[in-house]
């Protein structure tokens, strides 16, 4: 089982007066991921820099880590990371 690590970055837009998950963005480094994040937070509602690890081989997810948040995030945003 090999594992991998990868940075990911969750933009946030509303939609209908509500605030929804826009399209990832893949970041190059932990640092990389903080940054991007920050900068789309001052174009949109909120964005979350992420750091994801999964099995190389099967794609199973091993965990999630919210390296920072910008702007406005959903209450339930950590929650609904790993499906809880």
């Amino acid at each position: 089982m090999a594992l991998k690590t990868t940075f990911v970055v969750q933009p946030f837009a509303m939609h209908r007066n509500r605030l929804r998950p826009a399209r990832q963005e893949p970041a190059q480094s932990e640092f990389g991921a903080l940054k991007k994040a920050e900068a789309l937070a001052a174009r949109l509602p909120g964005a979350a820099a992420l750091k994801v690890v999964a099995d190389d081989e099967t794609g199973e997810l091993e965990g999630v880590t919210i390296l920072g948040q910008f702007g406005t995030i959903p209450d339930d945003f950590a929650e609904s990371l790993l499906g809880g």
